[in-house]
């Protein structure tokens, strides 16, 4: 995708939370504990490109998904949406913003309002940005459900009369009715079965191709993110610690982060899985390591590891535009070359 401007670009976005302390911690004038979520995030992404976000749960995806569409407001950094700042939009901007970017969520279970038939629920965006006109609800919304797969009759029903696949296709279709350009998709399989999950996605792929959307997808599950991601960031403990192309990051992973993530993930092929060489846990997020943040669990680590950030380093690879954050791996050779790591 080099050579297009990106459709999204997020620039040095960094997000804290304060936590609420105790009586005698206010007594004491302790101050209160602080949770780095992002910290100083760059991704892009080009039109009609699905980037995959990968990471452990704490990593900072979904806080990621929210300030991108404004549900959390960044402390530092910069969204733009098709040229547009999104940080600095006001009430009129941000709406119209809000039509062009839309999120499927994870739970389908309380994503639907129990007391709204589904085809009110799926017809009523586009009813309030003015896409279509009163009385043109019924027929809106049941070409948008069989675009998901759901039947024309089942427009009156109520949420709980679905399965989660169901109503997850749903969410689907509400989210398309304000015909949006992005899709930010947050762990909206890892709920479901997974046949139901194989489902899913072939429903996404169909929708990205057939209406040309710009997708993030959001998850853990790396098999996910091999199928549906043109493009891949590894997040951990907030930073973005290797992008690149899908097939070359998972081929030939760049950061001992990464490795560790797919050595750790199960395989579908009968082939044994590798035993993980990382050892410890994830660092609390109240009190981040210095120097690079995975450097307590890392068999690679050298003593620089433990004092200074490593930097962004472009890495040598098929299609281009494979970085990674690291001080060792980027320069030791590829995983098919003579003395690569093991």
């Amino acid at each position: 995708m080099s050579g297009t401007e990106p459709l999204l670009d997020v620039s040095g976005l960094t997000k804290r939370f304060t936590d609420s302390h105790g009586f005698a911690d206010r007594l004491r004038r302790t101050p209160p504990p602080v949770l780095t979520a992002l910290d100083d995030v760059d991704i892009s992404v080009a039109p009609g490109e699905t980037l995959g976000v990968v990471g452990e749960s704490g990593s900072g995806k979904s806080t990621l998904a929210r300030c991108i569409m404004r549900l959390h407001e960044p402390d530092e950094g910069s969204v733009t949406f098709d040229g547009t700042d999104v940080l600095a939009a006001g009430v009129p901007e941000l709406r119209a913003l809000r039509r062009s970017i839309q999120m499927v969520y994870q739970d389908p279970y309380s994503s639907l309002s129990p007391r709204i038939r589904i085809g009110s629920a799926v017809a009523e965006p586009a009813l309030v940005h003015g896409l279509i006109e009163k009385g043109e609800e019924d027929d809106y919304a049941v070409e948008l459900l069989e675009r998901v797969g759901i039947r024309r009759e089942s427009a009156q029903r109520y949420p709980h009369e679905f399965s989660g696949g169901q109503r997850q296709r749903i969410a689907v279709a509400r989210s398309l009715a304000v015909k949006p350009r992005l899709l930010i998709a947050d762990e909206a399989v890892s709920a479901l079965d997974v046949s139901i999950q194989a489902q899913l996605l072939s429903l996404l792929e169909d929708v990205r191709r057939d209406l040309g959307l710009t997708m993030i997808f959001i998850s853990h599950q790396l098999s996910v993110i091999s199928r549906l991601a043109d493009r891949v960031a590894i997040m951990y403990m907030g930073r973005v610690v290797e992008t690149g192309a899908t097939a070359d990051v998972f081929a030939d992973p760049r950061h001992p982060y990464t490795q560790m993530l797919l050595e750790a993930h199960p395989r579908l092929d009968g082939t044994r899985v590798r035993k993980p060489r990382y050892a410890g846990e994830t660092p609390s997020p109240y009190d981040l390591p210095s120097g690079c943040r995975f450097h307590p669990r890392c068999p690679l680590a050298e003593d620089v590891c433990s004092k200074v950030d490593p930097p962004v380093l472009e890495v040598a690879s098929s299609r281009g535009g494979h970085e990674s954050a690291c001080h060792v791996m980027p320069r030791l050779p590829a995983e098919d070359e003579p003395g690569a790591p093991t």
